[in-house]
């Protein structure tokens, strides 16, 4: 297949360097592969979304040389899509309703196995059988089968997770009536033939499980590779805007691309202008990964 990768961000703020980071190496990996680089707004959690933070993203985007090809695929008008999808499981009976509530399965990790490695939750399968007495249907979940899935990331090598176990039944709609974003991702990979996602490595703990739920839906599970975060010096957090991280500077675009490339573990790359830049940084991108465009 014809390579084809994405950008995914969501609006809830413009891009920091943190997320350049990934954009940067998901459109070097698209572009050193002579394929395509597609962008997605994930506006499906309509709560977070800030009024404008989408046209401001392009213009950050844009201002960096990072331009994609074709259209731009929102998530906010793909319902029909992530209903159809819904529907399918539904009809394999693989879908049931939950009646939980937040504090309800956190006080369930509490007396059980407790957090994942990761910090998940996992759900303990309390509906799975059937609602308990009284309640009603809240959110509705993936009845997760048994098994190890294993794949190769390509920046971190072999991995592996029992979804069942480690994650449990995971949430396809929510409980405000929103389509989840593990449902919609999924989703929108298979729409868009996705054959690779180059992301930040805190979606890791997230592929296992996006790899169940396509294959549930006859889809293929694109390739990943998961690059490094960026850690705030002050604080260790990761760069994010729910840590304050701050917006690009588009008026240095070449500082901003030197601090995102070296945070991918590459040395200085000489350039003028940003096209001159990418071009170089594409070549050795390239060269670290073995890629043969064909």
């Amino acid at each position: 297949m014809n390579y084809t990768g994405r950008f995914a961000p969501s609006p809830s703020g413009p891009l920091h360097l943190g997320s350049l980071a990934a954009a940067l190496a998901s459109w070097l990996d698209a572009r050193a592969h002579a394929g395509r680089w597609l962008l997605r707004i994930e506006d499906v959690d309509t709560p977070r979304t800030v009024a404008g933070a989408a046209d401001t993203i392009m213009e950050q985007l844009r201002a960096l040389g990072l331009h994609w090809d074709g259209d731009i695929m929102w998530q906010s008008q793909r319902g029909k899509a992530y209903q159809h999808a819904f529907d399918a499981l539904a009809g394999q009976g693989l879908v049931y309703g939950c009646g939980c509530t937040r504090r309800e399965i956190a006080d369930s990790s509490l007396r059980g196995a407790g957090l994942a490695a990761d910090g998940e939750r996992p759900y303990p399968g309390t509906c799975r059988h059937g609602l308990p007495a009284g309640r009603q249907a809240r959110a509705w979940r993936l009845r997760v089968p048994e098994g190890v899935e294993t794949f190769t990331d390509r920046w971190l090598g072999p991995q592996q997770q029992d979804v069942a176990q480690a994650v449990g039944d995971f949430v396809l709609r929510r409980a405000d009536g929103l389509w989840a974003y593990q449902l919609a991702v999924v989703v929108d990979d298979a729409e868009q033939s996705i054959t690779d996602i180059v992301r930040g490595a805190d979606l890791l703990s997230s592929t296992a499980r996006q790899r169940v739920l396509a294959r549930l839906l006859g889809a293929t599970p694109p390739r990943v590779m998961h690059v490094p975060l960026i850690a705030d010096p002050a604080t260790g957090l990761k760069l994010s805007k729910q840590n304050g991280a701050a917006p690009l500077d588009t008026a240095r675009p070449m500082a901003m691309l030197a601090q995102a490339w070296r945070a991918l573990d590459f040395a200085p790359c000489p350039a003028d202008t940003p096209a001159a830049f990418l071009a170089e940084a594409t070549a050795r991108w390239a060269a670290r990964f073995h890629i043969k465009a064909r």
